[in-house]
């Protein structure tokens, strides 16, 4: 049985972003189980977000790995305008704490910001927000088996996308 520490939650958390921030995109997809919930809600109102992603607006909404693997694609196709070329991106995370842990199962919340250089446009921008995880410990390894990224920018200046957040 294994129990997931605060320090394993960092480590996590800190390989994601920098697997993410260096484009190392098959890494990045290993980390995720294949039936990954990956959410961005919407806000409702000014105080709450979207709750019900099949009902209601999200930013970003993807059901298994699989259409995670499809944005992929799309990103390092070159056929994706507005990927090409990609922004350069470095993630800072912190305020990682272990929620729940029971047995094969953890959850973590953490802090994030996210620096973007879009290239083409010569302009920088700022995303900020929480994350809250749900992992699985799946082949001798914690998976990610639900990401949801709280925005809590109020203006999103140019396209969001899974680098950004």
């Amino acid at each position: 049985m294994a129990t997931l520490t605060r320090a394993e939650a960092e480590e996590l958390l800190f390989r994601e972003a920098l697997l993410i921030d260096t484009q190392r995109y098959a890494e990045w997809l290993a980390m995720f189980t294949p039936d990954i919930e990956f959410w961005m809600p919407a806000w409702r109102n000014e105080t709450e977000t979207t709750a019900d992603p099949d009902r209601e607006l999200s930013l970003i909404y993807y059901k298994g790995r699989r259409n995670l693997e499809d944005r992929v694609m799309r990103l390092t196709s070159g056929l994706s305008t507005a990927s090409t070329p990609p922004p350069r991106v470095v993630h800072a995370i912190s305020n990682v704490l272990v929620t729940a842990a029971q047995g094969e199962t953890a959850d973590i919340s953490a802090v994030f910001t996210c620096h973007r250089f879009d290239v083409r446009m010569n302009r920088a921008e700022c995303f900020f927000g929480r994350y809250e995880y749900h992992l699985r410990h799946e082949d001798g390894d914690w998976r990610i088996a639900a990401k949801k990224i709280i925005l809590l920018n109020d203006v999103i200046p140019t396209v969001v996308d899974v680098t950004s957040i």
